[in-house]
């Protein structure tokens, strides 16, 4: 069996741990530096003000001083302000940065958990294998990797985390990640100017506005509207020079015929504006911070070469349209109000939106694009980054199902804590038969099985020694849960579940890796012997390899039954001290004891 080639971490001379604590150190240098020209300002600020209000004194109370001798005061005053703000930018840069690279440093350490984003929004209870392998909600896979900051990077990292690519999208993300993970500047620059943006941009209602049918009429009406505006500026300063009120009256007649007609289409247009201007101004910065970067590999020149096509830069376009959105924000406002009719406020809008999706809307959905996949590889670049000792996986070149990792360890666990363990699932034994007791560690074997596979299928870094494996599309049955409200028992719930993962088989020509934990627990002895055994033998006849977990021996004997292709493993425990001992390694054959007695015993059960 061939496997492709696959871009391996480089040697590093310090740890990622060192790089980020240094960076730390200078952003909270930068941080207290700037906090004390800041106190210094201020008291200059304050200073400055007294000095002018003693000035003003003294040319208006005691005309001591001409009143113009303020205009030398007030150029002061400004500069003074300007450098002021500067600086307090300056630390607030350095305060998102610090704080980045904290994050950071905690994720290295396993206390990520609660710092990081959820990705709840995409959590979906019908999905194959999301809900059993914690890919999103508190302290899941998602929180772990994503380090994005427009929606739709997050989103785009959801997709890759939930549908498995082929080797060939794979590979390439991996030689994206290669590069992309050593460049902390880039990523420190994109989390210091997305850092205000969440929650403020809609990328697919911004697409859809942008891309939607003109409503308004051609340009020539945006020019009769402000021919009316000039025109209405003429007549009042005719009015007030010589005193003929009927030019002013005659334009304002105009407006409001204008204004009736094109009004309602000229609001529509401006409301489906599902954004505001800072959310867009920030998006702005991230794009010029892509368009501005160097890269070496073809294909990242190639992703970002959207956002500077036909000479049209990309982040200048989002630029305008967030000045328009600016003065759209003011819609409602009473100054808006107030300029409705002499200046056809909502008019303008509208033809100033319209001539903007004209000119750009077409190139949006691109732009986003380009946003989304970019956040998504730079989140695997800093994973990566993060955990140097992580390899990125081979992928076999044929379609027989295979999967073999070495020393797989689970990436949600702490180090101290993950105790790896190895897995081979090839034509020799398709299925592993894992029994055991409670809490031995069978599940977490699934799950582990489980996230590595999403990440080597996402383009990330697996947890393990190595992992070399086929095309495969993933179905899990970890967790089920009754339902009163849905009048669904606990094993129904579980047989729907393991229908979705079969009917992978079918819908689907690449191989299924399924993954069971206590396959058919909600039923009795003998029909789940039967069940299961039927189960598996549909699975094997259409390809699939996997994994289940039973503390039923009698589910053992299934591998006598069926012969070749599945194979017995066990783990195992003991009573130490008169306390449950688990170590966590995966044994060949099948168990020959079961806790569950001796746990009652532990709870001061007699028997």
């Amino acid at each position: 069996m061939r496997f492709d080639a696959h871009p391996m971490p480089t040697a590093i001379t310090h740890t990622p741990r060192t790089d980020y604590a240094n960076r730390l150190d200078a952003r909270i240098s930068i941080v207290h530096a700037k906090d004390q020209i800041h106190l210094h300002i201020g008291n200059a600020k304050i200073a400055w003000v007294a000095g002018g209000l003693l000035l003003a004194y003294l040319c208006f109370a005691n005309h001591l001083l001409p009143p113009y001798s303020l205009l030398f005061w007030l150029p002061g005053y400004i500069a003074i302000a300007v450098a002021h703000e500067i600086v307090l930018r300056a630390k607030d840069r350095a305060s998102v940065a610090a704080t980045y690279y904290q994050k950071g440093i905690a994720r290295i350490d396993d206390r990520w958990v609660g710092i990081g984003q959820t990705g709840e929004r995409f959590r979906s209870a019908h999905h194959v294998y999301a809900s059993d392998l914690d890919i999103f909600g508190p302290g899941s896979l998602f929180e772990l990797v994503s380090t994005a900051r427009l929606p739709m990077g997050e989103s785009r990292l959801a997709d890759w985390l939930c549908h498995p690519a082929q080797p060939p999208v794979v590979l390439k993300r991996q030689q994206l990640v290669t590069e992309l993970r050593d460049r902390l500047d880039l990523r420190e620059q994109l989390a210091v100017a997305g850092e205000s943006l969440r929650a403020r941009l809609d990328p697919e209602s911004l697409i859809s506005w942008a891309e939607g049918p003109r409503e308004l009429p051609a340009n020539s009406w945006w020019l009769v509207c402000a021919a009316l505006v000039a025109a209405l500026i003429a007549a009042v300063i005719y009015w007030f020079t010589s005193g003929t009120l009927w030019p002013v009256l005659l334009v304002l007649s105009l407006e409001l015929l204008l204004r009736w007609r094109l009004l309602k289409r000229s609001e529509f247009v401006v409301e489906k504006v599902s954004c505001n201007a800072e959310g867009l101004a920030v998006f702005s910065n991230i794009l010029k911070l892509l368009e501005t970067e160097s890269f070496h590999s073809p294909h990242l020149r190639e992703l970002c070469a959207p956002l500077k096509s036909q000479g049209q830069l990309a982040s200048r376009s989002i630029r305008k349209l967030a000045t328009i959105v600016y003065w759209i924000d003011g819609h409602h406002s009473l100054l808006g109000h107030l300029l409705e009719l002499p200046f056809l406020y909502t008019l303008q809008l509208g033809f100033a939106s319209e001539a903007w999706r004209h000119r750009c809307g077409k190139h949006m959905r691109r732009w986003v694009n380009v946003a989304a996949e970019m956040e998504a590889l730079l989140s695997l670049a800093s994973y990566s980054f993060e955990h140097p000792e992580d390899p990125f996986p081979e992928f076999a070149t044929d379609s027989t199902a295979f999967f073999a990792g070495d020393d797989l360890g689970h990436p949600l666990l702490p180090a101290a804590k993950c105790v790896p363990n190895s897995v081979q699932l090839d034509p020799a034994a398709r299925v592993l038969l894992v029994s055991g007791s409670n809490m031995s560690g069978k599940s977490t074997l699934l799950r582990t099985i489980g996230i590595n596979a999403v990440l080597a299928m996402a383009g990330a870094p697996v947890r393990a020694k190595s992992l070399r494996l086929s095309p495969l599309v993933l179905g899990t049955s970890l967790r089920r849960n009754d339902s009163l409200q849905e009048a669904r028992s606990g094993f129904y719930t579980e047989i729907l579940q393991i229908r979705r993962v079969f009917d992978l088989t079918s819908s689907s020509s690449t191989p299924l890796l399924f993954l069971f934990d206590e396959l058919l627990e909600g039923t009795n002895s003998k029909d789940r012997r039967i069940g299961a055994e039927g189960l598996l033998k549909a699975l094997l006849q259409r390809g699939a390899v996997g994994a289940v977990t039973t503390h039923d021996l009698a589910l053992t004997e299934i591998a006598q039954s069926i012969g070749a292709g599945i194979h017995n493993m066990h783990f195992e425990d003991q009573v130490v001290d008169g306390k449950m001992a688990f170590d966590y390694k995966l044994r060949d054959g099948v168990v020959t004891r079961s806790n569950a007695i001796a746990l009652m015993r532990l709870m001061g059960f007699e028997f």
